[in-house]
């Protein structure tokens, strides 16, 4: 039997790396930053809706907690001369000191463009919800959407699925337009997934988004040790 596996987790250690990177020195410690760090991803995804962020990224040292943001519009995140930004800053270290009061590290806050928004998974399915919001048919939200994510030069693939009570029916059914190759089983592809919810008067849609962005081959430098002993690169 077959088992449905997260395009993401398949690929860690592989191609892929963790988006919390710290370490704990205890249980408690443990338990304590996952909570830190689920807390601080649930508000900023209730507080930047709209903002297409992609990623979250979580690191922690001994003296400071950084936060990595990448989104497709910097400007609504930073606002004028960097006030929401700051604002955003003061929002998550009292969210931080709600949940552990004790936890004294210094708050970074880093925010990184994604200059392309249709090769963005996160991206794309916040376009589609956005479409649907807009009581746009979801047919063509998927013809439109695909037709552009398609169009970008590092994408091979595109796969966008949605499900719910489509079109106002009273039966829910789930419709996939697909354009280009996924293969979800090769570790070495580059697939990029994110799921979003549209928010309708009559109950909500889901929406999944699958990319392919091509390959990725590392680089391998090998050595060979020639008979007098001086190493040579191939």
């Amino acid at each position: 039997m077959t088992h449905t596996v997260h395009p993401y987790a398949h690929r860690l250690g592989i191609i892929r790396d963790w988006k919390s990177r710290w370490f704990a020195r205890d249980k408690k410690s443990y338990r304590e930053n996952i909570k830190i760090d689920e807390t601080i991803r649930r508000f900023l995804a209730k507080r930047l809706r709209g903002t297409y962020t992609s990623g979250i990224e979580i690191e922690r040292s001994e003296s400071e907690l950084r936060v990595i943001l990448s989104t497709s519009r910097p400007g609504l995140v930073i606002g004028r001369s960097g006030e929401n930004a700051t604002k955003l800053r003061k929002e998550i270290s009292e969210t931080i000191r709600r949940v552990a009061p004790g936890d004294r590290r210094t708050l970074k806050f880093d925010i990184n463009e994604v200059r392309q928004p249709e090769t963005d998974a996160a991206a794309v399915a916040y376009m589609v919800a956005e479409g649907l919001e807009k009581r746009m048919p979801f047919r063509r939200v998927l013809k439109q959407t695909v037709e552009k994510v398609i169009a970008a030069r590092e994408v091979e693939g595109v796969r966008i699925t949605v499900s719910g009570r489509l079109g106002g029916a009273e039966m829910s059914r789930k419709e996939e337009l697909k354009k280009g190759r996924i293969p979800l089983q090769t570790f070495r592809a580059d697939i990029d997934f994110a799921h979003e919810v549209a928010h309708l008067p009559y109950g909500v849609i889901g929406i999944k988004v699958w990319i392919y962005r091509g390959n990725v081959y590392q680089d391998k430098k090998t050595s060979v040790r020639l008979p007098s002993g001086e190493p040579a690169r191939g």
